[in-house]
């Protein structure tokens, strides 16, 4: 049985942004750029790092953020201040250490996607938000992944399904905020279609090329517990007993009346 053919993921990688550098890729690029800005523009902090396929691919310039990071899988000369040469699923970040993490088909090209996410939470603090862009399966993209022979640019991607990154979001301990499909044009470079929405109606339908999935890290506090009841804090109760013992409180049959004042006393009233 012919074992399968092992993935050269740097070289697509390097086929993908090569992609981004033509007529359809650069549209969808400054569609991912507008879009990502709006959404992400009111968050603030101190650090966010961008996971990405490429350096010169950056998103989320429009946050307010005092140190913005790059990640690239492959060294490259002359490599500006600000980008890290890391693999995706091993990121070297301290925990707890960034605001906002965003993932820009970070996912799609790794040979571990689950340990993509892990990571990104590992970095991420408690009540940051992570940016999760993808390809969406369940589109005209998708389809035409299917029906390529070739695994060049965005086809030699995963696609994986937008229900199963947020459900990998939520063991996570992620809570989804919101997670739309982008994008409705066609999947060719050289047609006038490729230029414009194929129905407008579509908008309204989860067949986008792309899904971003904005999701905040939830930090559960501890239930305080109880202190431990401790036997030297009893007080003792008059005549020994512990409380809530039976104690004889009126006289049985055959006993006489026993009271701090006998009959004399009365008596003498």
């Amino acid at each position: 049985m012919k074992e399968p053919e092992a993935i050269d993921y740097p070289a697509r990688h390097e086929s993908f942004e090569h992609w981004f550098q033509t007529p359809l890729g650069r549209t969808l690029l400054a569609e991912q750029r507008e879009f990502v800005n709006q959404e992400l523009e009111r968050l603030t902090g101190a650090r966010q790092v961008q996971v990405c396929v490429s350096h010169r691919l950056p998103l989320a310039n429009g946050t307010d953020f005092s140190h913005k990071i790059l990640t690239t899988p492959r060294w490259f000369p002359h490599i500006p201040d600000g980008v890290v040469v890391c693999d995706a699923d091993e990121l070297p970040f301290p925990n707890d250490s960034m605001e906002l993490v965003v993932l820009h088909h970070t996912a799609d090209f790794s040979p571990h996607p689950h340990q993509v996410l892990r990571e990104a939470s590992r970095v991420l603090r408690g009540e940051g938000t992570i940016a999760l862009i993808g390809f969406n399966p369940v589109s005209l993209w998708g389809l035409r992944k299917l029906l390529s022979r070739h695994r060049h640019g965005p086809w030699g991607g995963r696609f994986m399904l937008r229900s199963r990154m947020e459900d990998w979001l939520r063991l996570l301990d992620f809570s989804i905020d919101s997670s739309v499909t982008r994008f409705f044009r066609l999947p060719f470079q050289r047609t006038a279609l490729g230029r414009h929405p194929v129905l407008s109606g579509q908008r309204f339908l989860p067949i986008g090329a792309y899904y971003c999935i904005l999701a905040k890290k939830r930090v559960y506090a501890p239930l305080p517990r109880r202190p431990a009841w401790r036997k030297s804090k009893v007080i003792a109760l008059p005549g020994g007993g512990p409380i809530g013992a039976a104690r004889r409180c009126a006289p049985q049959p055959g006993e006489r009346f026993n009271n701090s004042m006998d009959h004399r006393s009365l008596n003498d009233r």
